[in-house]
């Protein structure tokens, strides 16, 4: 039987070797409120409710900017255009998807926004105070793959347009003639510029970034508005927005349609499910449903026009289709561009790896040791993860992104899931918020030795349905679905699963809760 200790005193926590921190210079995810009561094994300033919510709908659509704006974003969306659906009927995929994916950032956003704690936090109270460390890991470790493979896909497009400005860096961006454990050089160089650019801003701290994320945004817009310009007047103005070499008939346009709009939501999945990483900042929760109005539908739909645009335009003046950014500046003869081309991709990777891949390991990683790792160690340790990953062989080998990143991915559905079912429908919209700081047995969110095991069983279960889907030879034709099949099934597995096993909101009428 796990014996459970009475919380300590910060002069105990001191003594016994914990890292207490006070100042706000000391904290770069904001100050929080942690009161007297407030078991520092599970608190510090990063992880507490703040003190101030300053972020206005503005930084919130800055925030869905930068997560937009990127090489992969570009090429995406590009790819829906090139399935063999019309213009419209693309369209109305975006349309479509990206409103779903508005519904679930709202309702994934409230619980934090109102209670001013990030994703891990408020998944104590699904979790339990312990078992949130469970979503937080399984979330932080895809964080850190991904935020190692932008990265170097990143800086694979500087070394192209390196080369490109100065050919005789041509031999040091060969991995043959100068490389070591599968990258070039140049590749090292590249790497360790944007590792150590993105390092530097995240280092600063959330406000920072937020002044960063700002600035970004609307700058890569204004590069990509005049790349689209540029190439559409040499096209004469006259392009095809239907990218496919072929064309699809009867059932084929509507489970297209479906794929591409499934597309859409998987596409966002990651940074919807810690989006409260985010929200938590906001002024109001009319403020943040402002921004993400503004970010998700308005400008990914904008965005993806530009990517169309501009990609159809390369047929005509380039007698050949290009879908990817670097490839058609590439092309471009004029080192001016290049070089504005090559500090416009080093922002937007910065930009959508610390909203996407920095911010939530920080989070995730402090949670399991609140007094032992603060904010900024979190963002260390996943950036220094991320390096130890050796990301491009980690890219360059399929098989085992399937075997990894895709076993870890089929729990993002079910996380999101069991979250969305314990807060709407479980304890209706009801957070108290000093439980999720105590280990005291009577807590509201201490359930079994700190585990809710409902919440467990339910994520087990929908991940293994999203597993079967991903790795079973005959399911890989609902692979697009995998999303939507573990957060239907673990919505539906905690909501039934919750009240069978003692799960209820009655233990929070004695308490003072947020809603």
């Amino acid at each position: 039987m796990t014996q459970i200790q009475q919380p300590l005193t910060e002069s105990a926590a001191e003594a016994a070797g914990y890292a207490t921190h006070h100042g706000p210079h000391d904290h770069g995810a904001g100050t929080g409120l942690i009161k007297p009561a407030y078991d520092p094994r599970l608190a510090n300033e990063d992880l507490a409710p703040l003190e101030d919510q300053n972020w206005s709908w503005y930084n919130i659509f800055a925030f869905w900017m930068s997560d937009v704006h990127s090489v992969g974003g570009y090429i995406t969306a590009g790819s829906l255009f090139a399935l063999g659906l019309t213009s419209w009927q693309v369209f109305v995929c975006l349309i479509v998807g990206i409103s779903i994916v508005l519904f679930f950032c709202n309702l994934v956003a409230k619980p934090s926004q109102r209670t001013g704690v990030p994703y891990p936090v408020i998944c104590r109270s699904v979790f339990g105070v312990l078992g949130a460390n469970i979503p937080a890991i399984i979330r932080g470790l895809i964080a850190v793959a991904w935020y190692g493979i932008q990265t170097y896909l990143a800086s694979a497009s500087l070394d192209i347009l390196l080369v490109r400005i100065w050919p005789g860096l041509e031999p040091w961006s060969n991995v043959g003639q100068h490389g070591f454990l599968g990258l070039s050089a140049l590749g090292y160089v590249t790497f360790a510029i944007l590792w150590v650019a993105q390092a530097a801003v995240f280092w600063t701290g959330m406000d920072t970034i937020r002044r960063f994320i700002d600035f970004a945004g609307p700058a890569v817009y204004v590069v990509m508005i005049a790349l689209c310009v540029y190439l559409l007047s040499k096209a004469g103005w006259s392009v095809d927005l239907n990218l496919s070499d072929h064309s699809l008939s009867g059932t084929q346009v509507f489970t297209t349609m479906l794929a591409a709009t499934a597309l859409v939501v998987s596409y966002f999945s990651g940074p919807m499910l810690n989006f409260g990483d985010f929200s938590r900042y906001g002024r109001t929760f009319e403020a943040v449903k402002k921004g993400n109005f503004w970010g998700l539908p308005v400008n990914f739909v904008f965005f993806s026009l530009l990517t169309v645009l501009t990609a159809a335009a390369t047929l005509p003046v380039y007698g050949k289709l290009i879908t990817d950014p670097v490839e058609t500046v590439g092309h471009i003869d004029n080192t001016y561009a290049l070089v504005l081309a090559a500090l416009t991709f080093t922002t937007a990777t910065i930009g959508i790896n610390i909203v996407a891949n920095f911010v939530s390991p920080a989070f995730d990683f402090s949670n399991v040791a609140p007094q032992k790792i603060s904010w900024r160690m979190g963002g260390m340790i996943a950036a220094v993860g991320s390096v130890l990953l050796t990301p491009w062989n980690l890219y360059n080998s399929p098989e085992t992104i399937h075997y990894t990143l895709d076993t870890l991915g089929a729990f993002i559905g079910p996380l999101f899931g069991v979250l969305i079912a314990h807060y709407y429908v479980v304890h209706k919209q009801r957070v108290c918020v000093d439980d999720l700081f105590t280990l005291d047995p009577s807590g509201a969110y201490h359930y079994k030795r700190g585990y809710n095991p409902p919440a467990i069983w339910a994520t087990a279960l929908a991940a293994l349905c999203a597993l079967a889907v991903v790795f079973v030879p005959g399911a890989k034709v609902l692979d697009d679905y995998s999303w939507f099949m573990g957060c239907g099934v673990g919505f539906v597995a905690y909501a039934l699963l919750a009240p069978r096993m003692g799960v209820s909101d009655r233990p929070l009428d004695q308490k003072t809760c947020v809603k």
